[in-house]
């Protein structure tokens, strides 16, 4: 294999073959491909595109890099989820062991956030204990103990992405849509699963802001994960404000407890996590129609069975026993807190969700380099959703810091974002669309 051919070709928008991508990615895991050839090639697939077939044969290559996992052993089907990311969004932390409680098996592989995006591992590494890189030996015991665990992505599994990704980070060549379907994917079937449900976000706080973007990621998502033999059904949906009413990483755990144990539950958050749930138990012929999955998923909330598994998880990872009753122990919290007030009455018309997650970045909530650590106590909570009347002084949200300084400076960010308005907007379709 002469790596720079593969590039030119590519570079000239000509159609790679199964085995030069599979030599290519090969390459990159040996050594012998360098991350500068990576990072052209990934430019050249920028501008270029790739056919289905080839995005395809590039996420087999990914899934094929390292360790692939097997779950026969497992008595129910091996199912997950995946966010391409948002403002606010808790939902694998409710959704996962909701699956679980209705006889599903979910080995979710996670990653952590980057820029205004929330990871779930940042949040979960908020729990004291809580260990998201466990050996194998322990994630496997876990799935199969309790139906569920959350994890990062370990050394061994789809090693080529973790090099692709990293040369795509810094080379603005993240947003390619064959790219970004490889990455996703190869993780996911080297986990083992037999079905996965793609929550695509589209809006303000979305990577993929327009909707018509969002339906070519999805629409890309479905026609490679068939290529792959990984059925797949995606739901786009809005982004357009904070999906819960917390953003940060203690305060959305905190936030996921309370709709676990029914404290109270946010009707957005709860749409979510019914809609996904209930497709992925269809896809895993756990449910024999849409309305006998909804009923399943919301009555493993209802009865504390997914509650008490979300419990178990956390304990089984390392993480105290008692989360559900003593959830305040279990993360530190912010020493200082700021009541952000609206400044003039009317209605909330509008936000923009992608500046509400950089206010996170602004508290040191958030990253904007991987390598950058984050503070987990610090957050945004009690955020007024759009369409709520506002007289001038009532409060708009609560802004959790470290310091005076970094919470005036997130408050006066947080005010920007909104927009106060005379009429009320028009409702927005949470769930926009659905392709399979």
């Amino acid at each position: 294999m002469i790596a720079q051919e593969i590039i030119r070709r590519k570079r000239e928008g000509g159609e790679l073959s199964q085995s030069e991508i599979a030599e290519f990615i090969a390459g990159l895991v040996r050594g012998d491909v360098t991350e500068g050839q990576a990072a052209a090639l990934a430019m050249a697939i920028f501008f270029r595109g790739m056919t289905a077939r080839e995005a395809a044969d590039l996420t087999r290559a990914m899934a094929q890099s390292g360790t692939r996992l097997s779950w026969n052993d497992l008595p129910g089907p091996v199912l997950d989820k995946h966010s391409t990311g948002g403002v606010g969004d808790n939902i694998s932390l409710i959704l996962a062991p909701a699956i679980a409680a209705c006889g599903g098996f979910v080995p979710m592989i996670s990653g952590r956030g980057l820029g205004h995006t929330g990871g779930t591992l940042d949040k979960l590494d908020s729990i004291k204990g809580y260990q998201t890189a466990p050996d194998l030996a322990r994630f496997r015991q876990t799935v199969r103990e309790i139906g569920c665990a959350i994890i990062g992505q370990t050394d061994d599994l789809a090693p080529a992405d973790r090099k692709l990704y990293a040369v795509r980070d810094v080379t603005a060549t993240v947003e390619s849509i064959p790219l970004i379907t490889a990455s996703i994917l190869s993780k996911k079937l080297a986990a083992g699963l037999q079905a996965l449900v793609m929550d695509v976000k589209t809006g303000s706080g979305a990577f993929m802001r327009e909707e018509s973007e969002a339906r070519d990621l999805a629409q890309s998502l479905a026609r490679v994960a068939g290529e792959a033999g990984l059925p797949t059904v995606s739901l786009i949906t809005d982004m357009n404000e904070p999906l819960a009413s917390a953003v940060g990483n203690r305060v959305e755990v905190l936030h996921a407890i309370r709709h676990l144990t029914g404290e109270t539950r946010e009707a957005r958050v709860q749409e979510v996590v019914v809609s996904l749930g209930a497709e992925m138990l269809l896809l895993g012929k756990l449910a024999s129609s849409a309305q006998e999955a909804r009923m399943k998923i919301e009555t493993a909330l209802s009865s504390g069975a997914a509650a008490e598994r979300f419990e178990r998880m956390v304990a089984r990872l390392g993480g105290p026993a008692d989360i559900l009753s003593k959830p305040e122990q279990a993360m530190p919290e912010a020493p200082v807190k700021l009541v952000v007030k609206v400044q003039r009455s009317g209605v909330i018309t509008q936000m923009d969700t992608r500046a509400i997650g950089m206010a996170l970045v602004v508290l040191g909530g958030a990253r904007t380099r991987p390598q950058d650590g984050i503070d987990h106590a610090t957050g945004v909570t009690a955020i007024a959703p759009i369409g709520t009347k506002m007289s001038a002084g009532d409060p708009l949200a609560i802004i959790h810091a470290r310091d005076e300084a970094s919470a005036e400076e997130a408050a006066r960010r947080f005010i920007d974002a909104i927009v106060i308005g005379d009429e009320a907007p028009r409702a927005q379709a949470l769930i926009k669309a659905r392709l399979s």
